[in-house]
This record gives structure tokens, sequence and C-alpha cells, in this order.
């Protein structure tokens, strides 16, 4: 179907979905940066059901589906409706997404709906993974096999102290950071830890998407005698993405509930997110208010030397051994989080093992190739500057002027700061991409920006948020 013809009333069929969303992508320029849309609605896929009343847009991530939802959305909602010549519904989808539950939630005057997605728990299959009993622990995720470092040392012990004193201090326990830094294992770690002392304790480790699910089935089917004696008679509730909350009003409703019946059990709640509990978009003051009321922790990137020990500490695991110079190697070049790192020795590891080969730096770099390729080719100081330019709502020219307000300045010390951390430019030559400022000027940017990030947390948030962006 012709571009053009779509602005007539017309039958549309669900091969068109292509085209009304490059119509679509067109029409938001005008009213959203090109870059942005560039950047975080091209790679979105649309597709149209066999009747076209539902269009789903398909995206990569969660990360990337709660910023669309919560940044364009509305703008896209009205644009679809005026290309599509008929009612439709749309939808926000994660790529690919299996067994999914949809609730409506909104309807806005303009007719659209936006319905969240809720993934039910998978049925079980066989695995190589670990057993997990009802309480949905993973038995292998403890204390003992995760490595300390600056970067989650106060994480660590505020939960050792949970596992051991439940009930006591911290309660609750809420643990912010960004993906793959560990929330996960710390909460895997408290359940399993309190099991070994006290076998017959109540304990339940659960994603918050799930608990989404459990709301709906109980509305559903009328059984919230049982979601109750589920939730309100525990002993340690563990609940993992607290943000997936947002907008979810009988969800938020339900959790309040269960919160003041655990608390009012002397029971301990622990809870991570991807930001700070103030930091919550779209989530009850109260609700907030009580996840603020306890212990806040941040997990951070892992440092240098902790990404070598985790390293070095998994491969002994695997009966093998990592030079220390490999182990730097690859420690340097993967930063972003343990996940991407343990990923990166999954493959080293296979490499050596089918090609029969000793673990060496060059073994590391033939077997990181692509990831090393990618990386070079999505993390450069250009990409910095628009990402850090758009988040802040300044022109990318700012980034290489000479002026000096703090709504330029800070910005441009931000972007500074990232491209030491996500690329291997020295100072000069990042200071030369900054409009040819001196490599002391770069300097002062990393050292202040890194300072900040430690006792400011709303910067916290914000350099956790470019930094998936970028590394997405």
């Amino acid at each position: 179907m012709p571009i053009s013809s779509l602005a007539a009333p017309q039958t549309i069929a669900p091969s068109d979905a292509p085209t009304i969303w490059a119509v679509c992508l067109e029409k938001l320029t005008a009213t959203i940066p090109e870059n942005q849309v560039f950047t975080w609605l091209k790679p979105v896929e649309m597709e149209l059901d066999a009747e076209c009343r539902i269009a789903t847009l398909w995206v990569a991530n969660r990360f990337k589906l709660d910023w669309i939802r919560s940044q364009y959305f509305k703008a896209i909602s009205h644009t679809l409706q005026s290309i599509i010549p008929q009612p439709v519904d749309i939808t926000l989808a994660l790529r690919p997404q299996n067994n999914v539950v949809k609730e409506k939630v909104t309807r806005s005057p303009a007719g659209f709906v936006d319905e969240r997605l809720y993934t039910q728990p998978e049925m079980s299959a066989p695995s190589t993974e670990p057993a997990i009993s009802q309480t949905r622990l993973n038995s292998t995720l403890t204390f003992d096999n995760l490595i300390e470092g600056s970067a989650n040392r106060m994480a660590r012990a505020a939960s050792l102290h949970v596992a051991n004193m439940p009930g006591a201090l911290y309660n609750p326990l809420f643990i912010y950071g960004g993906v793959g830094l560990g929330k996960t294992h710390l909460m895997h770690a408290i359940g399993n830890q309190l099991l070994s002392q006290r076998p017959l304790a109540k304990v339940l480790y659960i994603h918050a998407e799930q608990f989404v699910s459990d709301v709906v089935r109980a509305y559903q089917r009328k059984t919230f005698d049982e979601f109750k004696n589920r939730y309100h008679n525990l002993d340690l509730l563990l609940i993992d993405d607290v943000q997936f909350f947002a907008n979810k009003e009988r969800t938020q409703e339900e959790f309040f509930n269960a919160f003041e019946a655990l608390l009012t059990r002397k029971s301990h709640i622990v809870m991570t997110s991807d930001t700070y509990p103030k930091g919550l978009a779209n989530i009850h003051e109260r609700l907030v208010s009580r996840f603020d009321a306890g212990l806040t922790v941040a997990l951070e990137p892992p440092e240098l030397e902790l990404r070598v020990a985790i390293l070095m500490n998994k491969t002994q695991a695997e009966g093998l051994v990592m030079p220390e110079e490999v182990a730097f190697f690859v420690a340097k070049n993967v930063r972003s989080n343990v996940r991407e790192l343990e990923g990166a020795l999954r493959k080293i590891l296979a490499f050596s093992k089918f090609n029969h080969k000793e673990i060496s730096i060059t073994l590391a770099r033939d077997s990181l190739r692509d990831l090393l390729s990618i990386q070079n080719q999505q993390v450069s100081i250009e990409n910095i500057q628009k990402t850090v330019a758009d988040y802040y709502k300044i022109k990318i020219a700012d980034m290489y002027s000479k002026r000096r307000p703090a709504s330029i300045a800070g910005p441009r010390q931000i972007a500074m700061y990232l491209a030491k951390e996500l690329t291997k430019r020295s100072l000069p030559e990042i200071g030369d991409l900054f409009g040819g400022r001196d490599h002391t000027t770069v300097l002062h940017a990393v050292r202040k920006i890194t300072k900040d990030r430690l006792q400011n947390l709303e910067l916290n948030q914000q350099l956790h948020i470019l930094e998936q962006t970028l590394k997405n």
C-alpha cells in the first residue's frame, strides 16, 4: 500500500503494518527530535491482528519498553489513530513474549487502549538449571559464591544481616541498581541463608510480574482468600523489580495490603528495583513511603578489581585456570555488569574446550571478537554525546561549545565521564572530541562525576539510565 494513500479512509490488512509504522515514524519527527525517533522508535516493529483491531508494538527489552511507554506512547497512539482509518487498540509488548496475560488499565479520550503485559509462569520443562522449590529459590545462589567488592559491600552486609535477623532492622530492605549487578543473587542468598538456619520458615521469592499475574488471576477467578493466604502469612517475602508495579492500580492496592499484613506479623520484606524508591514513577506515594521506610542500598557496576576476581573465581569453579593478564584483558573490555561478564567467560571457556587451546589473551580476543566489535560500533563518543544531549534536552553543539551555564556544563561533564568509562579513548582524545578541550578538563569532569554519583541518588540513577541506553 503506498504511503501517500494512508491519509484517506480505506480498508487495511495485517500486511500493511510495516508501511503504517513507517508513516507514523515520519509524522512523529514533526514533534519528536529525529535522532530520538531513530534511537528509540525505529527499532520497534508493529504487527496488526487478523481483524486489524489491535496494533502490537514489539520492543526489544523491558528498559526500552518502559521508556517508550513513559516518553512517547501518547504521541505514538494519537499519530497511529490519525493514520489508521478505523478504531484500533495499541499495545506495547516485549519481543519475543510468551504466555502473556493482558489487563486493560486506561482508555484515553481518543479511544485507544494502553494494555500492560504480564508474563505467566512458564510450564516446567527438563532443564540443566538447579531445581527450584515452592519457595522459588535457586539453591546455588548464596553469600558464599557472591564475591564482595566496593560496588556491593554495603548491600551484601545489609542482606546478610536481614538473613540472620529477619524482622528486626532494615525492614523493608530496598536494593536498587542496573541490570545484571547482582540484585537477584542477593535476594536468593538471603532466602537460602534464612532457610539454612530455620528450615520451616515460610519464604517466597517472586518477580513483580508474577505478583501482577497472581492479582489478575485472583480477580478473574475470585480466589482472593487463596491469594491472601499465600502472601499474607510469609516469614520472608523477596520481590524482584517492583518498578513493574507502575500504573497497575489493583496490583499496587493488593501489594500495599500484603505489605501491611507482613509488617504486622513482624515478617521481613526485601525488594529490588532499577531505581531508588523516590525515583519510581507512577506508583502511589503511600507505597513509595513504605519502600523508603527501612534501608535503601545501591548496587554499583563492579570495579575493575572485582570484575577480575569474579572471572578468576568462576574459572576456578570450573576446574580451570585463567591467567591474571587474561582476566584483566576481559575485565577491561566487559565493564557493564556481572551478567555480561559471565557470558563472556562462558564463550572463552567453550572456545578453549572446543579448540583444545589454553586460555590466553589471543584466545580471549578471538572468542569475544563479535562482542568487542559490537561494543566498539555501539559505544562511540559521538553516540554518547547524542544520547546525553537528548536526555538533558540540550543541543549536540553544546557539547563542543565554550558555553558554561550549569544546564550545559553539567551534561557535558557527564558525557565526558561516560566517554572515559565506556570507550578506550585517552583523555586528550576525548578532549579533542569535545571542542578541543585540554585533557585536564576531561580529568576534572571524570573525577567530579565519579564523586557526585556516590553522593547524589538522582544523578546516580540518571547515569544508570544513560549507561543502559548506550549499551543496549
